[in-house]
């Protein structure tokens, strides 16, 4: 497990950013151990596509993808950050871009060109993803888009699934945000189908009950949960300076 003491934000934007406006500070530090033992996970396999949720709303897990996301792309690695939370999307807020086509726009203009085609399988030319650049250099945005009826099963669809390949082939690392575990069945469908997942829990919020829960729900779909993420706990004096 991982401490981050990261403030608390109620409508969160760019200011919640401190990897990249106070990178010298703890906080920033502590995502960029976060970073390296993702690297370290698995040598045998590495981690390519990562999934961040939470037990509860509240919890953070948004900034929390959002700053990883950053200390990726620092490093030289090319990372796609993907707002897969079809429920209350922040991720445009926070790197203030527009939301415009997205996720759910690029699954229904593939989906609607495989069927005029005739097409087995859709298929998501570089081109045509609508990833945002976004001030830190690498690092490309795909926002929610519009929200559906329906958000579990368009993340359940052979097409997200296809997406998700496409993506991994166009960068690095693809960290996705999604929906609260406990609230909705959007973030154990996505961490079935991605390489690992890690659980933001809150010092002082989330009951040990919500966190065991929450486990449990990853371990029914054989998700490869690498460990958690504490926000919010109390900050630890550093011994030396450097």
């Amino acid at each position: 497990m991982k401490n981050i003491n990261q403030k608390q934000y109620t409508n969160p934007g760019p200011e919640v950013l401190v990897t990249l406006l106070d990178p010298r500070s703890q906080v920033a530090e502590a995502y960029r151990t976060l970073r390296t033992n993702i690297q370290f996970s698995s040598l045998e396999k590495p981690v390519k596509t990562l999934l961040l949720t939470s037990a509860r709303p509240g919890e953070d897990k948004s900034v929390g993808i959002a700053n990883l996301a950053v200390t990726f792309a620092q490093m030289g690695s090319r990372v796609i950050l993907v707002d897969a939370d079809l429920r209350r999307p922040s991720q445009h807020t926070i790197f203030g871009v527009a939301n415009d086509q997205g996720l759910t726009g690029t699954l229904l203009s593939a989906g609607n060109a495989a069927q005029n085609n005739g097409l087995a399988r859709s298929y998501f030319p570089v081109s045509e993803l609508p990833l945002v650049q976004t001030q830190v250099p690498n690092l490309r945005l795909l926002t929610s888009g519009s929200l559906p009826a329906n958000p579990a099963e368009v993340l359940n669809s052979a097409l997200m699934g296809e997406l998700i390949r496409r993506l991994g082939e166009e960068a690095d690392y693809v960290l996705f945000d999604a929906p609260p575990l406990l609230a909705v069945t959007d973030a154990a469908i996505l961490a079935a189908r991605l390489d690992a997942t890690l659980l933001v829990l809150k010092a002082g919020k989330t009951s040990r009950e919500d966190a065991r829960e929450a486990k449990d729900q990853l371990d029914r779909v054989h998700a490869n949960l690498l460990g958690a993420v504490l926000n919010n706990a109390r900050p630890v004096r550093a011994k030396y300076s450097y």
